[in-house]
């Protein structure tokens, strides 16, 4: 495995002390599954496998899930992330889970912002695991 550096060494310090939070408080994690799709027959194979991982990792995910299809719009123009950012803040998900860094945004300043918005909220952002990158 890769070290992360920069954001993404930050995004893991995130995951790692809120999810010991949530764990010493007897609570299992909670995430929000967030899919960039552009079919709906996509969208429901994303989102089964998404709750497949999160499943296996312990964690559960939220009874709603999120997603924009088509082409993709800048992150803060997607209706269905900014719905996935309102679930979590109103205290429904410790973090939000996507398959991949891609399906939020290949933008360095924009996934700066995300990341800072979801930090000041005490929450997380996560993506699958990869073959470089085989924990959460």
């Amino acid at each position: 495995m890769q070290r992360p550096d920069g954001l993404e060494a930050l995004r893991y310090e995130h995951i790692a002390a809120i999810t010991a939070s949530v764990a010493g408080s007897g609570r299992l994690v909670r995430l929000a599954p967030y899919v960039l799709a552009s079919t709906g027959e996509e969208r429901r194979a994303d989102l089964a496998l998404i709750t497949r991982h999160v499943i296996a990792a312990g964690m559960e995910v939220t009874s709603v899930s999120f997603a924009d299809t088509g082409q993709p719009l800048p992150i803060r123009e997607r209706s269905g992330w900014r719905a996935a950012c309102q679930h979590a803040k109103q205290g429904f998900a410790h973090g939000i889970v996507a398959i991949a860094r891609p399906a939020i945004t290949t933008d360095p300043r924009e996934y700066e912002a995300v990341l800072t918005d979801l930090f000041t909220h005490r929450l997380f952002l996560v993506f699958l695991p990869t073959e470089d990158d085989s924990g959460w």
